[in-house]
């Protein structure tokens, strides 16, 4: 069942065939300034991987992933639900250099993710990672990427602008940054996303750190697998949203795990399990590149650029009963 929400008086900005030509427009766009911003090579990506190689990213670590056994292979095969560490073992592979880094096309399914108006079981996203120096993994780093992200946007956005005049997004260009601690200091008496919501309210876009630890109130803000980012330089980049009037998520993203935070992490989230695992192990014994890479939402930054109240509306998905009702009445075609 859906949460959905559609904003009184709200009718879709584009028509079907117009609508079209803007997702295409987009991202075409947003790949080519992001590669060169960060100076990123498109390879081809997995749909899945092997069960048992410890590849697929886990998210917040209870989603269930789509798994089918492979008769010819004679193994389990599970449809990744990112590719987080997948990419850094292909940069090893592909023998991908310092200061240059990958992207693909990546498409998912989450068969648990709650739908409402920003999610879908199909996930479409910009994956990237590139190689970085062990002086890199710092928080300053961290925010310079941030800014050459929201960079890229705004770019593609002000394109935008130009090939479909009835188009006019005013996307901000300053990048708000605090961590989730500071967060809680600031509304404690809020809930985590009511927190966003007042932060990117505030500020347009925020890059909001730390996300996974736990906090002083004895809660985490958000879940984060403990295998991938480091916690402690990591984060989600946050718009907020005129249409829905709320805050909007578009990445995901954080310098990755060394073998000493990974150590840590898979502690203090009850992983040691994972330590097995042949990604984990070459990870632990030092054998992978130091990395930083994230996940942007395809769909989302198309929502975000147009202007639309529901994913359904720049991708195709399957839908609820009262999903299909509610679109229908407001006279919202799903794609």
């Amino acid at each position: 069942m859906s949460k959905i929400v559609i904003p009184e008086g709200y009718r879709t900005p584009l028509s079907v065939y117009e609508m079209q030509r803007a997702i295409e427009f987009i991202k075409s766009n947003f790949q080519t300034n992001l590669s060169n911003a960060l100076n990123l090579r498109r390879v081809s990506a997995p749909l899945f991987v092997e069960e048992a190689s410890g590849l697929n990213d886990d998210l917040n670590g209870v989603e269930r992933p789509v798994s089918f056994d492979i008769p010819g292979v004679g193994e389990n095969g599970q449809v990744v639900h990112s590719l987080a560490k997948w990419k850094r073992l292909a940069l090893k592979r592909y023998a991908f250099n310092t200061g240059k880094g990958l992207f693909t096309d990546m498409n998912a399914i989450r068969r648990d993710e709650e739908l409402d108006n920003l999610h879908s079981i199909y996930v479409d996203q910009w994956d990237w990672e590139k190689i970085i120096d062990p002086e890199d993994r710092n928080v300053e780093y961290l925010k310079r990427t941030v800014r050459d992200i929201v960079n890229a946007v705004t770019e593609t956005a002000d394109a935008l602008n130009i090939a479909f005049p009835s188009i006019r997004n005013r996307l901000p260009r300053d990048v708000f940054f605090l961590t989730t601690q500071e967060l809680e200091d600031k509304y404690p008496s809020l809930t985590p996303k009511e927190r966003e919501d007042a932060i990117c309210r505030e500020h347009g876009v925020v890059f909001l750190m730390q996300i996974g630890k736990t906090l002083r109130s004895g809660i985490r803000h958000d879940g984060r697998a403990p295998d991938y980012d480091d916690w402690e330089l990591n984060g989600d980049i946050l718009y907020w949203n005129e249409v829905l009037g709320r805050s909007f998520e578009i990445s995901s993203m954080g310098i990755r795990v060394d073998p000493e935070s990974l150590d840590r992490q898979l502690t203090l989230s009850g992983c040691d399990n994972r330590r097995a695992l042949p990604f984990h192990k070459m990870l632990l014994a030092g054998e992978l590149p130091l990395t930083m890479g994230g996940g942007i939402g395809q769909s989302r930054l198309c929502m975000l650029l147009i202007g639309t109240a529901h994913i359904g509306e720049v991708q195709v998905s399957l839908w609820d009963e009262e999903t299909r009702r509610v679109c229908e009445e407001k006279g919202i075609l799903l794609l």
